[in-house]
């Protein structure tokens, strides 16, 4: 029986990076490069690779990933059976979420990167990128959505983020754990994951602005007044608890779902916006009837992303309320 044929896609990252004469690491490995460092990957899958960007995982934009989109949907269309996308951590959540977005979730599509450089003692990036090809490989993926793998570790796109800035062990599912894990070569899935974000058809039209602002304590909001200005067409505004801000922030607030779309987040990193319990100035309920849409169990980071590509894609009124507002996406 033939083996799988899975794409790897380089956008750079720690795993690529090496010592560079001016000191410190800095992306220079090629995608080629990290499939010849691992051994074994030969048995796994045939593997075609790809070199789209050297970059550190916070200098990619949003239009570099659109691109990477793009490269999938035509390389599945061409019978490629996955593909690992390859990053620097800091924003493979984000990566993760935004390619879950805008690829059909038929295509199995798993994100993966490293936390130490190829130089350093006890380099994960080798076992990451072998255990994100076995789950590329696997067939089970397919209809799950993109997926992030590190550490042996399976985690769904739409609840994946980065709990800690050095340990290999370094992200995490909040509220919902794992979906599976790589365990003596074999894949083992644990669950399947609920699809409650849509995946956006429309193509994307022009670049958007989407500004994240939290207001903790003691803030009044006062920098929301400058948005529009300064060119953003939409705002999350990351509250605290289960949605609240401070009473003083929530008139301006209000002032700016009049202009734009505003979403309402939380800091914390699990559980949802709340929507009918809390009724006091700047609560929940009070900046829902101001026209502040309430983002459910999403965190701010991605649905700052979400909003964007939904504005991004000429997304009306209507439309991005729906987004958000979905208990899960329809049946494709």
């Amino acid at each position: 029986m033939s083996l799988p044929r899975i794409l790897v896609v380089s956008l750079g990252g720690t795993i690529t990076m090496t010592t560079s004469a001016a000191g410190g690491i800095t992306p220079t490995l090629t995608a080629e490069h990290l499939i010849a460092s691992v051994p074994g990957l030969a048995d796994v899958a045939t593997l075609e690779a790809t070199t789209r960007f050297s970059l550190p995982g916070a200098s990619l934009s949003i239009a570099q990933l659109v691109e990477v989109a793009t490269l999938l949907r035509t390389q599945f269309a061409s019978g490629i059976d996955g593909a690992v996308v390859v990053q620097g951590t800091d924003t493979i959540e984000d990566t993760a979420f935004v390619l879950d977005l805008l690829t059909d979730p038929r295509y199995p599509v798993v994100v993966t990167g490293a936390m130490r450089g190829p130089q350093a003692a006890g380099a994960d990036g080798p076992a990451n990128l072998l255990s994100a090809v076995r789950v590329a490989a696997d067939p089970r993926l397919g209809g799950q959505g993109v997926v992030v793998v590190l550490n042996d570790e399976i985690h769904s796109a739409r609840w994946v983020q980065k709990s800690h800035t050095s340990l290999t062990s370094a992200f995490s599912s909040p509220g919902t754990g794992a979906l599976g894990l790589v365990a003596e070569g074999q894949v083992e899935w644990m669950m399947t994951p609920q699809r409650d974000t849509p995946y956006i058809q429309t193509p994307v039209q022009r670049d958007s602005r989407v500004a994240l602002v939290p207001l903790g304590l003691g803030e009044d909001g006062r920098m929301l007044a400058t948005l529009a200005g300064l060119g953003y067409e939409g705002a999350v505004i990351e509250g605290v608890g289960a949605g609240h801000v401070p009473a003083a922030a929530a008139e301006t607030v209000a002032r700016l779902a009049s202009e734009m779309p505003v979403l309402l987040s939380t800091r914390v990193r699990a559980g949802k916006v709340f929507t009918r319990t809390y009724g006091f100035s700047g609560s929940e309920m009070d900046l829902i009837a101001k026209g502040v849409i309430p983002c459910g169990h999403m965190s701010s980071a991605k649905a700052r992303l979400l909003l964007t590509l939904l504005l991004s894609t000429g997304a009306d009124a209507d439309a991005i309320r729906d987004a958000f507002a979905r208990p899960q996406a329809p049946q494709r």
